[in-house]
C-alpha cells in the first residue's frame, strides 16, 4: 500500500467524526442476533464504546495540533496476515450468517468487529480448484490439472509460478502453511518416494514452514508432512501408497467393515486408519499415522507455534487451512454433542473454538491490532459425502447454504458463495459489505497492500480490491466466474447466467440431484430469486447475450499478466 498523503488535522477530525457516526449507525442496523448479548445490550455497549473512542481520538488529535499533520497509515508498517480457510463450511453455517443450530461465538465476534461480506465467492464448488485460485490469483479452469486430486497426485502449480506465499516472502514476510494442502506433491511423471524428501511442494512455492496433510482426511496417505518429510516416520516402516490396487496387509472398509467407527460407501472403503476407511490404499508408516480426533488440536498447536516463532520476526503470513468440516467428521470427544446437528455441527463448533484460541494468542503476544485476519471457506457445504455419519438425518431445520440453493459440487449459489470475514483492528471499522469479491482477488489485493510494484504484475484474474477489503467502498469487481463440476456460470451485478448443460448437486445417501439447463441457458435475478428457480432468459434475451459473451470471453483469456 502506498503511504497515504498527509492530512490537515482539522479535516481529519471532521472526517473521523463523520466516519464514526456512520459506523455507529451501521452497527445498530446490523444487530439482529447474538449468542452472548441481547440487541439492547449491544446497542448500549456500542454507544458507550463509540463515545469513549471518539473522545480519546479527539484528545489525541488535539494534542497534535502543533504539528498540524499526521499519517493515517505507513507503508512500512505491514500487518501480519492470517488466512483461515475452512473446508466445506457453508454460508449459513455461522451464527453471524444466520445459523441458529451452531454456536460460533468467536467468528461472530470477528464479524462484529470487522467486515462481514455477503457477496464473496470461492472460485469453485470443490476444494482443489479453489485452493489453486486463491494461492495463484488465477481461475482454476485455466489449468486442466486443477481438479479434485488423489492423494498421490503430483504438484499442479508450475514451479516458478508466483503464489501469494512467494509474493509475500519477497516482500519480507515469514510464510507458513498449516492444515490441508490438496494441490499435489512431487514431480509430474515421477513416482513419489514418501519416505524421503517430498518435493516439490509448499516449500518450493514460497512457504518457509509447512505442516500439512497430502490431500484430504478421507484420502491416503493418512500422515502429516512437516517441511517436506513425513512427520514421525520410522524409516524401518516405509510408507507405500496406491490408488489402483491394495498394498500391504492392512484391513479395508470392504474386507473388515466391523472395524469401522463410521460406515462408508464403496469409494471410501479403502485402507482403514484409526477405525476409518479411506479413499485409496496405504501400508507402513504406523508411527506417523494420524488420529482423527486429535487432528484439530494438532493443526491448531502447529499454527500457534508458527505464530509464536514468527512474531519475533514480524511480519508473517499464515495460511491456516482447517480440516473442518470435511469428511470424515471425527471431532474431539470434548466437542461431541456440542450442537444438535451431530458430528457435522460439532466439527464447526470445534473449528470456531480453535479460531478463538488463535485470536487469544495474538492478543497475548500483543500483535492482534496489526494482524489482518481473513476467514472464508473453499466451497459450499455438503451433508452426506461418502460416510454414513448422520449429517443428513440430524440436520433438522438448519440451512448450511443459508438462503442460497445448492452446495458443494454445484454451480448454484450455495456451491461458491461462502462466508468471508475480514478483521484488522487498527485499520478496519465494523461494517457489512455487499461488495462483489472473489478469493482469486486476494493475490492482487495483498500485492497492493505490501508493494504496489507487485500489483502491476498480478495474475490476469486477480483484481485489486483493497479499498473494498478495508471497508472504504462497497464497489467490488464487475463480475465473477463460478465453477461447478460440469459448468461455469457468471454473476454480474444482480444477474447470474448459467449456460446450457448439466448441474450436479449432491443429495442424501445414494441420491444426486442433477438439473439440466436447456438452451439458451438460465438467466436469474438473485435479489428476488435466491433459490434460482425463475429462469428469465426468454424475457431478457439481450441480457442473456451480454452475459454469455462475457463468460465466453473470460474463459478464452490466455494465461498471463495484466
Amino acid at each position: 500500500m502506498k503511504t497515504k498523503d498527509l492530512i490537515p488535522i482539522g479535516d481529519l477530525i471532521a472526517k473521523q467524526v463523520a466516519e464514526r457516526v456512520s459506523v455507529w449507525k451501521m452497527r445498530n442496523k446490523m444487530i439482529t442476533k447474538s449468542n452472548s448479548y441481547s440487541a439492547t445490550r449491544l446497542m448500549r455497549s456500542d454507544c458507550s464504546v463509540f463515545k469513549t473512542q471518539f473522545t480519546i481520538k479527539i484528545l489525541l488529535m488535539v494534542s497534535l495540533l502543533l504539528g498540524g499533520w499526521i499519517f493515517s497509515y505507513s507503508k512500512n508498517d505491514h500487518p501480519n496476515i492470517i488466512i483461515i480457510y475452512a473446508d466445506d463450511v457453508g454460508y449459513g453455517d455461522l451464527g453471524c450468517y444466520g445459523a441458529q443450530s451452531i454456536d460460533t461465538p468467536n467468528l461472530d465476534l470477528l464479524a462484529r468487529t470487522g467486515i462481514r461480506f455477503t457477496s464473496a465467492y470461492a472460485t469453485s464448488s470443490t476444494c482443489t480448484p479453489s485452493r489453486y485460485s486463491l494461492l495463484t490469483g488465477e481461475y482454476a479452469f485455466r489449468n486442466q490439472k486443477a481438479k479434485i486430486l488423489p492423494g498421490n497426485a503430483p504438484l499442479i502449480i508450475e514451479l516458478g509460478k508466483k503464489t501469494i506465499a512467494s509474493m509475500l516472502r519477497n516482500a519480507g514476510y515469514t510464510t507458513g502453511l498449516v492444515g490441508k494442502w490438496h494441490l499435489g506433491l512431487g514431480q509430474p511423471g515421477e513416482q513419489l518416494d514418501w519416505n524421503g524428501e517430498i518435493k516439490p511442494g509448499p516449500m518450493e512455492l514460497g512457504f518457509d514452514y509447512s505442516f500439512h496433510m497430502a490431500a484430504t482426511g478421507d484420502r491416503v496417505p493418512a500422515v502429516y508432512i512437516k517441511n517436506g518429510r513425513i512427520h514421525n516416520l520410522d524409516q524401518n516402516d516405509p510408507v507405500v501408497v496406491s490408488y489402483e490396487d491394495p498394498v500391504g496387509q492392512d484391513p479395508t472398509g470392504t474386507s473388515h467393515p466391523s472395524m469401522l467407527k463410521v460406515q462408508a460407501d464403496p469409494f471410501h472403503s479403502g485402507t482403514i486408519v484409526n477405525g476409518v476407511s479411506r479413499i485409496g490404499y496405504m501400508s507402513g508408516g504406523y508411527s506417523a499415522r494420524w488420529t482423527d480426533e486429535e487432528m484439530g488440536d494438532k493443526f491448531l498447536n502447529e499454527a500457534i507455534g508458527f505464530i509464536r516463532r514468527s512474531a519475533k520476526q514480524s511480519p508473517f503470513f499464515l495460511f491456516y487451512t482447517t480440516h473442518e468440516n470435511h469428511v470424515p467428521r471425527i471431532p474431539h470427544p470434548r466437542f461431541r454433542g456440542s450442537t444438535s446437528l451431530g458430528v457435522r455441527g460439532d466439527a464447526v463448533a470445534q473449528m470456531d473454538w480453535g479460531i478463538g484460541q488463535i485470536i487469544q494468542e495474538l492478543k497475548d503476544l500483543d500483535i492482534r491490532e496489526n494482524t489482518l485476519i481473513i476467514f472464508s471457506s473453499d466451497n459450499g457445504p455438503v451433508l452426506y459425502d461418502g460416510y454414513y455419519d448422520g449429517a443428513w438425518e440430524q440436520n433438522g431445520n438448519h440451512h448450511p447454504s443459508g438462503p442460497w440453493k445448492g452446495g458443494k459440487y454445484s454451480v448454484w449459489e450455495g456451491g461458491t458463495r461462502v462466508p468471508f470475514i475480514v478483521s484488522w483492528p487498527s485499520q478496519i471499522e465494523p461494517a457489512l459489505s455487499d461488495a462483489l469479491i472473489s478469493q482469486v482477488d486476494l493475490f492482487a489485493t495483498f500485492a497492493e497492500l505490501v508493494d504496489s510494484e507487485n500489483q502491476a504484475n498480478a495474475p490476469i484474474d486477480s483484481k485489486n480490491l483493497l479499498q473494498a477489503l478495508m471497508g472504504k467502498t462497497d464497489a467490488g469487481r464487475d463480475h465473477v466466474i463460478q465453477q461447478g463440476i460440469h459448468l461455469k456460470a457468471i454473476r454480474k451485478g444482480d444477474w447470474k447466467y448459467i449456460p446450457s448443460g448439466k448441474i450436479s448437486n449432491r443429495g442424501k445417501i445414494g441420491i444426486n440431484l442433477p438439473v439440466t439447463i436447456q438452451p439458451p441457458g438460465a438467466l436469474l435475478f438473485l435479489p428476488e430469486d435466491p433459490n434460482e428457480e425463475k429462469n428469465l432468459a426468454h424475457l431478457y434475451p439481450r441480457k442473456v447475450k451480454e452475459l454469455a459473451e462475457l463468460l465466453e470471453s473470460e474463459i478464452a483469456l490466455k494465461n498471463g499478466i495484466k
